[in-house]
């Protein structure tokens, strides 16, 4: 008995070693790719366009970018904040800065790249004398993009504001209203939906664009390019140093992209660079 099991030990332990003879060692992997990874939040457009315009380059300088897209104003700085993204690009500074007092966040400009001029559209009137009185207009529902609304409105006569208003201006800052005015606050995203019930909407271009609208020719008013409200890459001030940061805003504020954004947008979109 103990000769047989000897036996068939000795051919188990010759069978493998036969096998891991004949058994190819694994093949060297290739080296992890060590490219540095940039994940930027942005909404459709005109900002990830313009980020998949860059994406090439930035590749070239040895920088891997990961757009990551939003299509309302409040994640992308959730998102930034909680270092889920390294940087965002969709919003101005005074937003920038009452959302971070409101959340009580921190956020930095890192470089401005384009103004997004806001624009009074309708598809019921043609001019500013089409509204009658009592007519009914929505605005953004954020605070400095509704303040901006007013201040629009208020710049081309048909309401007035406090002296003392501010960039925040609510209806409340409103001192006279001659038609009448009625003000209805809906999510920024949102507002070219309205353009069916309301008698005009303030909007966005972003949100304009995405709607097939062109503020150089669809909006019966429109902000003028010294807009101070200039679209920046957003940081938080751990990483505004950041050498991938750094390069993505010189990528950004190069000739390449003022030139993408003049020919791609024709004066909807202005660089502010």
């Amino acid at each position: 008995m103990k000769k047989v099991l000897s036996t068939a030990l000795l051919l188990v332990v010759t069978a493998a070693l036969l096998f891991t003879g004949c058994t190819k060692a694994p093949a060297a992997t290739d080296a992890a790719d060590t490219t540095p990874v940039l994940k930027v939040g942005a909404t459709p457009v005109p900002h990830a366009e313009i980020l998949n315009f860059i994406k090439p380059e930035l590749e070239k300088q040895g920088v891997k970018l990961e757009i990551v897209e939003f299509t309302d104003y409040v994640n992308p700085n959730l998102a930034l904040n909680s270092k889920e993204l390294d940087a965002n690009f969709f919003q101005h500074v005074p937003y920038m800065e009452a959302f971070g007092r409101e959340q009580k966040m921190e956020f930095v400009s890192a470089g401005k790249v384009h103004v997004e001029p806001l624009g009074l559209y309708s598809k019921k009137i043609n001019s500013l004398e089409g509204l009658t009185d009592g007519a009914i207009i929505a605005i953004p529902n954020d605070p400095t993009n509704g303040g901006r609304a007013l201040i629009l409105l208020d710049t081309e006569g048909l309401i007035k504001l406090k002296a003392d208003a501010g960039l925040e201006a609510t209806e409340k800052d409103i001192a006279e209203n001659p038609k009448n005015l009625k003000f209805k606050a809906i999510d920024a995203a949102q507002l070219p939906r309205t353009l069916e019930d309301v008698d005009a909407a303030v909007i966005n271009t972003n949100y304009a664009l995405e709607a097939k609208l062109n503020p150089s020719v669809d909006a019966l008013i429109i902000e003028g390019s010294e807009s101070p409200y200039a679209n920046i890459v957003t940081v938080r001030p751990d990483n505004k140093n950041d050498e991938q940061i750094l390069k993505l805003v010189e990528v950004l504020q190069s000739e390449a992209v003022k030139q993408f954004i003049q020919d791609q947008y024709k004066g909807a979109v202005v660089p502010a660079f």
